[in-house]
Order: C-alpha cells, then structure tokens, then sequence
C-alpha cells in the first residue's frame, strides 16, 4: 500500500509519529518518500539519528509548523498520503492558552486542508480524539473544529482526486504526557500522585493498535468518515493499583475541562454511525448511498438511535493484572 508513495506526516517526532515511521519502515520497504514534519529541530536531530541517510535515503525531515501555510504547500510537493497528528494537547494548557490551540487545532487544520487542495496529495488522515465528542474543554473544542475542518473538505474539493477522513481514539498507553508515566515516575521519586476523581475511567490504546488503525484508514476508507475503534477502558483506581500508587495518593478535585468518563460515539452521533466489527463508522449522513455501498462488504450493522459509546459504559474493561502487563512494556 505505502510501496512507492510518498507519505507526510505532521507532528512526525511526537509518540505517534516515532510508532508510525518505526512501523511502516519495517512493513514496507519500498517507500519513495517519508517526510517527517514537525517544529522541534531537537526532537528532529535525536530521531535523525536513529534513521541515518546511509540506511534510509527516503526519509527527509521537514522543520515547519503547521501554523504557516506556505512551508505546508512546500512540505506536501509530490506527496501521496498526508498523515495529520500535530496538535496542542494538553486540556489544562489550553484552558489558559486558547488562541495558541486555536492557531495550531484549527487554523493549522486549515493550513493542511488548502495546502493539501493545491497540490496532488491523494488522501489524508487526521488524527483526532475522545476529548473531540461534546466537548467541555478548549482542547476538544478545537478538536472537533479540526474534524469539521477535514470532513467538509470533501465537499468542495471539486474534481480532485483526494479524500480527507478522520481517526478518533482515547488515551494512547504510555504516550509523552499521558497518565501512565506519570504514574510510574511518581512511584520510582515515592512522590504523592494527585488524583482528581476516584470514579474516574479512560479509553486505552496502544501506539501500535493506533498505527495499524490509520494504516487501515489509509487502505479503506473513502472520504467524510470517521472512524472509531473498539478499544477497552480502565479504572482510575485500577490503574493506581497496578502501577502500585493505591496507597499513596491524594484526591485533589477534578481539574478545569476534564470529564469523569470519556466519550468516543455520542448519542446524537449514534443515528448517523455504522458498526463495521473491529471499527465503528460515522458518516456525515447515514443517507450516503455511496459511502454506505462500500462499506457494504463489511456486512455493517446501523447502530440504535439512542447508543451512546463512553469509557464508563464501555462493555470491555482491563483487569489490574492486564494493566500491570501493559505498564511493563512501556
């Protein structure tokens, strides 16, 4: 699939795009090009070194952001596939710094979208997030600004040959700034953790599983979907215990913009999203004839108007012991 393309990614030496590269460097090994974007020249210099030229010719690293469109437009020259996972994430970062989420989640979705218009890029990947789904944070709200942005792209592409499509899932295990290493840091300095609500729960997925997701996205889907896996959710508590912070914590109240349960299918999102298996689909209108023919082959199902798809009513949760396993991979 990726054999002879050219491929972008955005935001390329974050937890993401280090999995991504890793991955598809081992999976395909024709690549033409992989151009890693991202605005941290040191991050870029400690990955370069792991990928020499000597080894991988086809891999470039672009420093830009994704703030000015003109370096995009120079960026996605003679690219096939643009992968977008740049974004400010941090909910209470962004509560006291709003515009710079705006200028990054929005605008620079905007700078991707007509970047992308003008040039030959033929399909692109936005990564999005739980926290996207009835926002009550700027970071969701700019998220779902974001969706909005790459999903209405495609109806005013006109006759060019590109699809814009978006994937959202919850916590990524072990990625910078989650909780999970936070967790194990408080451990190994015996330091206090600060839990903020007892009753609290989480989607979780791991870097690969978000890999191969987009890779799946890049082979099937067709513009104007978004798509959502079936992953597990934990218990704050549970992860406490199996990271050995249970007795040693202090409830501080839940912080500005954060939610006890996160949601990745909202009820109002539920009347226009197909179950596929392994993935939930939501369209645009579930009136598309065409988007719904082909997903067809994937004997989808239509969901209940009332269906509503969050981490406290999640039917698959992980044990303490199952999160103890994925705590010592990280």
């Amino acid at each position: 699939m990726l054999n002879n393309k050219s491929i972008l990614i955005t935001g390329g030496t974050g937890s993401f795009g280090k999995s991504f590269v890793k991955i598809i460097t081992k999976k395909f090994k024709k690549i033409k090009k992989l151009i890693i974007f991202s605005r941290d020249e040191l991050k870029q210099f400690e990955m370069e070194k792991l990928y020499p030229k000597s080894k991988y010719p086809f891999i470039r690293f672009f420093l830009g952001d994704v703030r000015d469109q003109e370096r995009i437009i120079s960026a996605v020259e003679g690219v096939d596939y643009l992968i977008h996972a740049a974004a400010l994430k941090q909910v209470p970062a962004a509560e006291y710094n709003p515009f710079e989420f705006v200028k990054t989640n929005v605008l620079g979705a905007q700078n991707i979208v007509q970047a992308c218009l003008r040039s030959n890029v033929k399909k692109v990947i936005s990564l999005s997030t739980d926290k996207a789904v009835s926002p009550i944070n700027l970071y969701g709200a700019t998220k779902l600004c974001s969706d909005k942005i790459f999903l209405s792209a495609n109806n005013f592409k006109g006759n060019k040959n590109i699809t814009f499509s978006v994937v959202r899932y919850g916590n990524v295990a072990g990625s910078r700034g989650s909780i999970m290493p936070y967790l194990l840091n408080s451990k190994k300095n015996n330091k206090k953790v600060n839990l903020t609500d007892k009753k609290m729960t989480r989607f979780n997925i791991s870097l690969n599983d978000s890999v191969e997701m987009v890779l799946w996205s890049l082979k099937n889907t067709v513009g104007g979907e978004i798509v959502i896996p079936k992953i597990p959710s934990y218990k704050i508590m549970d992860l406490l215990k199996a990271t050995k912070n249970d007795k040693n914590y202090k409830t501080v109240g839940i912080r500005l913009g954060e939610k006890i349960n996160e949601e990745l299918l909202g009820v109002a999102d539920s009347i226009n999203t197909i179950d596929i298996g392994k993935y939930y689909i939501t369209l645009q209108t579930v009136k598309d004839k065409k988007i719904l023919r082909h997903y067809k082959k994937f004997k989808y199902k239509k969901l209940k108007p009332d269906f509503s798809y969050n981490s406290g009513n999640n039917k698959k949760f992980l044990s303490v012991s199952e999160l103890k396993k994925i705590v010592a991979s990280l």
